[in-house]
C-alpha cells in the first residue's frame, strides 16, 4: 500500500479518487471498479444514473450524470458541485479540503492496489422467427414490418455478455437487435426490461444507413422507435435520424455536414425535462431550433395514444415552424 503523509500544496499530489470518495461519499473504496449512484445534481432522480467510472484513455476516474448531461473529470465535478465559475476554484478547494482530510487521519490515505475492472460485452447473439407478441408490441406504434425490415430490426431469441472467461447467456421474449446495413449489431433493446432497456455495441447514428439525402428537411429524433414512428406520419419532404440517445450529443462535424446537405435541420426530442435540455443544448451548441411535441412524451408515444392523423395534425405546425419559420411548407 502506498501511503500519503505530509499536507500537499500541490494539486497532482492529490489522488483522483480520494475526491470521488470524498465529495460524492461513496459506498465504496475506487480500485478499478465503475459506480453507479443516484445524481447529486437532481433530487428527482428516481432509478441511478450517476456513473464514477475508470476512463483508460486518461488513465483517471470520469463522472457522468445521465439526468443532467453533466460530465468531466474531478475537478469539473467539484466545479459544478460548488457552482464555481473557474476550475482553478475548484482545485484550490480540493487541495485545502484534502489536507484538512489529512490533517484529521493523522496524514493518511491509502492507495488501493488499483485493478482495472473489464467490463462485460455482447459477445453472441442468436435470432428467431418474429411472434404474435412482436407484431402486438410494435403495431401499438403502428410500426409494421416493411418499416422494421427497412431499419434492419430482427429479434433476437437470446445473447451473451461475456466478461474474461465469464459468460451469462440473457433470454427472454422482447428482445430485439438493432443492426446496420453491413450486418453489424450496434444496439440491444429490450422494452420489458427496466434497467436495461438499451444495451449499446458501437456508436451509431441511428437512421443513417437509411438516409437518401433527396428531402430538403432532416428532423432529429430522440430514438430509433420515434425515427420509425416518424415515417409513417407521412411527412414527404423529411428525412429523420437520432442520435444514441438524448444524452449522446451528435458531434459537430456531422451536424455541419447534415446543414450542408438539407435546406433545414431541427430536433424533436421528448416532452420531458432531459427532452427539453437536450433540445436547448443543440440550439445553444449548433443553433438548431426544435419542436416541442407538448402531448405525450414522445412521438412514438402520441401515435400509440393518438394515432397517426392526429399525431400528425399537432406536430405539423411546430415541425414546419422550427424548419421553416413559417406556417405551411411540409408535405404531408
Amino acid at each position: 500500500m502506498l501511503r500519503t503523509k505530509t499536507l500537499i500544496s500541490d494539486f497532482s499530489e492529490v489522488p483522483h479518487t480520494w475526491v470521488y470518495e470524498h465529495y460524492l461519499n461513496l459506498p465504496e473504496r475506487l480500485n478499478g471498479q465503475d459506480v453507479k449512484i443516484k445524481s447529486i445534481f437532481n433530487p428527482k432522480d428516481s432509478n441511478p444514473s450517476f456513473f464514477v467510472y475508470y476512463s483508460r484513455s486518461s488513465d483517471r476516474y470520469k463522472f457522468k450524470d445521465f439526468s443532467t448531461d453533466r460530465q468531466g473529470d474531478c475537478v469539473e465535478l467539484v466545479k459544478e458541485l460548488f457552482n464555481m465559475s473557474k476550475r482553478l476554484d475548484a482545485v484550490l478547494k480540493i487541495i485545502n479540503d484534502y489536507n484538512e482530510f489529512l490533517s484529521k487521519t493523522d496524514g493518511n490515505y491509502q492507495l488501493e492496489n488499483f485493478i482495472v475492472q473489464d467490463k462485460y460485452k455482447v459477445d453472441a447473439y442468436i435470432l428467431r422467427n418474429w411472434t404474435e407478441f412482436d407484431q402486438k408490441y410494435w403495431m401499438r406504434y403502428q410500426i409494421g414490418s416493411k418499416v422494421l425490415e427497412h431499419f434492419n430490426i430482427h429479434p433476437l431469441d437470446q445473447f451473451t455478455f461475456k466478461r474474461g472467461d465469464e459468460k451469462v447467456d440473457i433470454k427472454g421474449i422482447g428482445i430485439y437487435g438493432f443492426f446496420r446495413k453491413d450486418g453489424s449489431l450496434y444496439k440491444i433493446y429490450q422494452p420489458l426490461v427496466k434497467n436495461k432497456k438499451f444495451i449499446k455495441i458501437q456508436d451509431y447514428i441511428q437512421g443513417t444507413d437509411q438516409l437518401q439525402f433527396d428531402k430538403p428537411y432532416l428532423v432529429i429524433c430522440s430514438s430509433l422507435k420515434d425515427v420509425m414512428a416518424f415515417t409513417k406520419l407521412g411527412f414527404g419532404n423529411a428525412e429523420a435520424v437520432a442520435p444514441d440517445s438524448e444524452n449522446t450529443t451528435i458531434p459537430e462535424h456531422i451536424i455541419l455536414a447534415y446543414k450542408e446537405k438539407y435546406k433545414a435541420v431541427c430536433t424533436i426530442f421528448d416532452n420531458d425535462e432531459a427532452g427539453i435540455k437536450a433540445m436547448l443544448k443543440y440550439k445553444e451548441l449548433y443553433g438548431l431550433p426544435y419542436a416541442h411535441l407538448n402531448l405525450e412524451k414522445d412521438i412514438a408515444d402520441c401515435v400509440e395514444q393518438h394515432g397517426i392523423a392526429n399525431t400528425r395534425i399537432t406536430l405539423y405546425p411546430v415541425l414546419t415552424k422550427a424548419l421553416t419559420g413559417i406556417k405551411k411548407e411540409l408535405v404531408v
